[in-house]
């Protein structure tokens, strides 16, 4: 059975190059004394995250930005290890936070089709099973056997969006800011998305917006400056972070909003 158990995860990034006393102790004021390793000023993410998340879980993330939801979504995904705590999944984890996953423009349109699918976790007999609901769905034609390199921005991004939702994952970890393209092509977009959602065990939604927490969850969490501050239903969730907009947000540096580390 898929599940995901996250035990006093903390994540933390150092800070290099702050070698003005000034500034340093502007950081050390901010972050306070455990923010100082060794001399090191050190930006936590994550704070004492301790979350699980089971089999059929349609969870949604909330947060103001900065609030270590990017930063939450690549825990899950396995891209970022913590710093301190444990990870435990159970399940293979697929990663659909944009839309051109590994897309070589000197290749044609089918080998990037191979080469996506293999970047996805996806075998070569499943892309082989794929290709023909592939073909379909991005209307290329004979676009497929030239080069990326000459096709037009809204192509690439079909061809992308179409490999990356062929996938069948047991955990989806998947980023509201999934695009695909042209108005057309939006509706049928949104429908595929929605048939992938069904075929995954448990999904993971990072997003701002009430109503794709509500459509797509059916559980949600809210986080604050990297702490988990609530986990309810996503009606619950969405009221507590209307509230919490309404506080004055103090100032803080967070991993997202850092480049070396977003």
């Amino acid at each position: 059975m898929t599940s995901i158990t996250l035990q006093n995860v903390v994540t933390e990034f150092p800070i290099y190059g702050m070698q003005r006393n000034l500034r340093r102790n502007l950081y050390w004021r901010i972050f306070g004394k455990e923010g100082a390793h060794n001399g090191r000023v050190v930006v936590r993410a994550l704070d004492n995250i301790c979350l699980t998340v089971r089999d059929g879980d349609r969870l949604g993330i909330m947060g103001h930005n900065g609030a270590g939801k990017t930063t939450i979504l690549r825990i899950f995904a396995g891209i970022y290890a913590p710093t301190h705590g444990k990870v435990d999944i159970q399940g293979r984890v697929s990663t659909l936070l944009h839309t051109a996953p590994g897309l070589d423009l000197d290749d044609t349109g089918y080998e990037n089709i191979l080469t996506c699918g293999l970047y996805l976790g996806m075998s070569s007999e499943e892309i082989a099973a794929k290709m023909k609901d592939i073909e379909d769905f991005v209307e290329l034609g004979d676009y497929l056997a030239l080069p990326v390199r000459t096709y037009s921005a809204g192509m690439m991004v079909r061809l992308g969006f179409a490999v990356a939702t062929a996938i069948d994952p047991e955990i989806l970890v998947l980023d509201e800011g999934l695009s695909a393209g042209d108005a057309r092509f939006t509706e049928r977009a949104s429908q595929r998305i929605q048939q992938l959602v069904k075929r995954t065990n448990i999904l993971i939604l990072a997003s701002h917006s009430d109503a794709l927490i509500r459509e797509m969850c059916n559980r949600a969490i809210l986080l604050n400056h990297g702490s988990l501050v609530a986990d309810g239903t996503p009606d619950e969730i969405i009221a507590e972070y209307r509230e919490l907009l309404k506080q004055p947000q103090a100032p803080t540096l967070s991993a997202e909003v850092i480049p070396m580390i977003t």
